[in-house]
């Protein structure tokens, strides 16, 4: 018999909001309008060079070894250098950009909207997260979804990142629900799962592209309309 659940926590970014479809299609965008092909930038390599280069700031962001301002005006810059452009004012549009253009983009990935509407008044259901205030409310509002979470918990409005316990127990403590009454759905074994586990809540892993892992999860699902045989 599946456990009784009284509080979803979903992680946003690769679990609902669909980070990928909606970054390629701001850089597709950027790199039209800068005429970037000019500077023998092919978009695919643009948009590979990128996704690299996010991803490693992103893992160095949430083990705390870089701050958010690192992110903000250094990232286009490593790009463009690992593809032959040296153009700081260029960067520094581009992130401004990308910034500004890509949480609005409301592409979610496959049947969040769905497994939302299903959970929709049987569960609380709360938001934590490694991003930034502005950026994911903004993400909730252009993908239409803000309405179904009761809260939204970002590391820099308290001052913790996943997978640190504290940000788990001030979501529960916000949501008055015990560690044993919530589950944890999130792509990122080293945030999302690790940080459940360090909060002693059940962890279901989401892992759309079936990466092989040998990490302990109570659940794994590989799309996101697997939740209604959990939940």
């Amino acid at each position: 018999m599946a456990k009784k659940y009284k509080c979803v926590i979903f992680d946003l970014d690769h679990t609902l909001w669909d980070y990928d479809t909606n970054c390629t299609e701001t850089l597709s965008e950027l790199h039209a309008e800068y005429k970037l092909e000019r500077s023998n930038i092919k978009i695919e390599e643009f948009v590979r060079v990128f996704m690299e280069m996010n991803y490693s700031l992103w893992d160095q962001y949430d083990l705390g070894l870089i701050q958010r301002d690192v992110i903000r005006y250094q990232r286009f810059h490593r790009i463009l250098l690992s593809l032959g452009v040296d153009d700081y004012k260029l960067s520094l549009n581009l992130s401004s950009e990308y910034v500004s253009r890509s949480p609005a983009k409301g592409n979610l990935m496959p049947n969040a909207k769905e497994i939302l509407e299903y959970l929709n008044g049987k569960y609380q259901m709360i938001i934590i997260t490694n991003g930034f205030d502005d950026i994911q409310a903004t993400k909730l509002q252009s993908s239409g979804i803000q309405h179904y979470f009761e809260d939204v918990i970002t590391s820099e409005k308290i001052g913790h990142k996943k997978p640190a316990k504290q940000i788990f127990d001030y979501a529960l403590s916000r949501a008055r629900v015990s560690a044993q009454d919530a589950l944890m759905i999130g792509d990122n074994l080293n945030t999302d799962i690790k940080g459940a586990h360090n909060a002693s809540v059940d962890a279901t892993y989401f892992n759309p592209h079936k990466r092989l892992h040998n990490q302990t999860v109570h659940h794994e699902i590989s799309d996101l309309s697997e939740l209604k045989m959990i939940l």
